[in-house]
């Protein structure tokens, strides 16, 4: 095995032939991986992580002990759960055109028919790959919180989703390699995100920036990319994993819950800022600036029009729903940061229920992909279909208004 390491992130798409998505694009893209890239596969970073030994093995029959055994129990195989064989789906570009705000923009009516097909699949390329970046973050956290946590329970549970997390990538690998065929880099946000947990030697902070932020913001993306989507495999897919981030996100919030009781005001202040700050860089994350780029289109009008955008400016806010109400769970909805909340927007989401009452019974159905789909999901349809019949009916007035005049 040859391995050479870089200091920095390579910046460019890869593109994998053979896929099951039919683009006929290979070779034609400026900016791929040259062979010289891939050589650089791994990226150094340096933390002053402080580990723990836990000698009592002190067993808690607790809900940190029964979500433990329920992932156990609820193992899934991406190659055995999956069903990869499934033809590819029709999809409806316009509709998506319509949903980040381009169709009447300008760069993308000047696209051919042909072009807005790739640009379509460029943009779903990078959500995914983006998906994919974040859950190797994650399992790199969570193989942290295994050595750092201070309770044998924690770390038994911290050490299953370090398996969990191994299981997404290897599913989302697998996914964008088989049946997309492109990989974008990983959003400069999201990186300098995991960058800071990773790099932070307080093991609380990881479980605040990975249980909280991180893997809260995943669920409901997660269940707006399932609801969205035309293919049944990565419906199948992103139940699976929905499943596991569920358990991750209810962990987090029961471990910090009575932690958080211990600390000082100005430590919680503490956490508190770097939640906010977590929060405001994960919004800026959502947009696909580097498919942007690759067309040629001015980067910043063309993010600004997709933020302007009554469906993107809806969807970041509701990516908050778990975030917000479980911050104030666990004691960092503090005075000093609930007015910059409020000034994103999404402070009107803590009284929302937060994720430490568990549904055991939900979360102990058996593994069935057909499942129907969540209150996010639902959420996410009825906004979706108020923004087109507001476009359907304003387009309808202006061609009423031409005909009087």
């Amino acid at each position: 095995m040859e391995l050479t390491y870089t200091d920095k992130t390579p910046r460019k798409i890869q593109s994998f032939k053979g896929s099951d998505r039919k683009r006929g694009q290979e070779g034609d893209i400026d900016d791929l991986l040259t062979s010289s890239d891939v050589e650089h596969v791994a990226e150094i970073f340096n933390t002053p992580l402080t580990g723990s030994y836990n000698w009592n093995y002190k067993i808690q029959d607790d809900r940190i002990k029964k979500l433990y055994e329920l992932g156990k129990e609820l193992n899934w195989n991406a190659e055995l759960d999956i069903n990869w064989d499934q033809p590819w789906p029709e999809e409806n570009i316009e509709q998506g055109a319509q949903l980040m705000n381009l169709a009447d923009y300008p760069p993308y009516m000047a696209l051919s028919d042909e072009q807005k097909q790739e640009f379509y699949v460029h943009q779903n390329a990078w959500s995914l790959s983006q998906f994919l970046h974040g859950e190797q973050g994650a399992l790199l956290v969570a193989s942290q919180l295994t050595a750092c946590a201070p309770t044998y329970n924690a770390k038994l549970y911290a050490a299953s989703q370090t398996f969990d997390e191994a299981r997404h990538v290897e599913a989302f690998n697998k996914y964008i390699q088989q049946r997309i065929g492109l990989m974008y880099p990983i959003n400069t946000s999201l990186k300098s995100i995991l960058d800071k947990i990773l790099t932070d030697s307080r093991w609380d902070l990881k479980f605040i920036g990975m249980q909280i932020i991180i893997e809260g913001l995943a669920l409901s993306a997660f269940n707006t990319a399932r609801e969205t989507t035309p293919d049944p495999v990565l419906k199948e897919l992103l139940y699976l994993v929905t499943r596991d981030e569920a358990r991750h996100v209810t962990f987090g919030v029961n471990y910090l819950e009575e932690f958080v009781k211990t600390l000082s005001e100005e430590e919680k202040n503490d956490r508190a800022e770097f939640a906010y700050e977590a929060c405001v860089v994960a919004r800026e994350r959502l947009v696909a600036t580097d498919v942007f780029h690759h067309f040629g289109w001015d980067v910043e009008e063309a993010r600004q029009r997709v933020m302007e955008g009554f469906v993107m400016s809806t969807f970041r806010n509701l990516l908050f729903q778990r975030v917000i109400p479980n911050l104030k769970r666990i004691g960092l909805m503090t005075e000093s940061v609930r007015p910059k909340f409020e000034s994103l927007g999404i402070l009107e989401f803590e009284e929302l229920p937060d994720d430490g009452d568990v549904d055991w019974s939900a979360m102990e159905r058996p593994l069935d992909t057909g499942e129907a789909q969540s209150v996010e999901q639902q959420a996410l349809q009825e906004q979706i279909e108020k923004v087109l019949n507001e476009k359907m009916a304003a387009a309808a007035a202006d061609s009423e208004a031409a005909a009087t005049a």
